[in-house]
């Protein structure tokens, strides 16, 4: 078994509204070294892969197809042993 942690954000140059909506409220509390915030999504899978070439390419895929959207959204990703061990790559 191998868990994927994959982080979805927006791109850079798209703008941010709930982002700059959560900067504003930080700041209206008093977090005022807040420079900025982006809001994006964690997504966690579990897969029955082979071996982790395999499921890097599988979540790989899956970001790319449905996870995120591509013209606004840009995504990362981990690969967690069963023993929570980072695996390389």
């Amino acid at each position: 078994m191998i868990n994927a942690r994959v982080y979805v954000t927006l791109k850079e140059s798209v703008l941010d509204p709930q982002g700059q909506a959560v900067n504003t409220a930080l700041h209206h509390m008093g977090y005022d070294s807040v420079q900025d915030v982006r809001i994006g999504k964690y997504i966690e899978l579990k897969l029955n892969a082979q071996n982790p070439d395999q499921a890097r390419s599988q979540v790989d895929e899956m970001s790319k197809k449905l996870l995120s959207n591509p013209v606004i959204e840009s995504f990362r990703f981990d690969l967690i042993d069963e023993d929570g061990k980072l695996l390389a790559g």
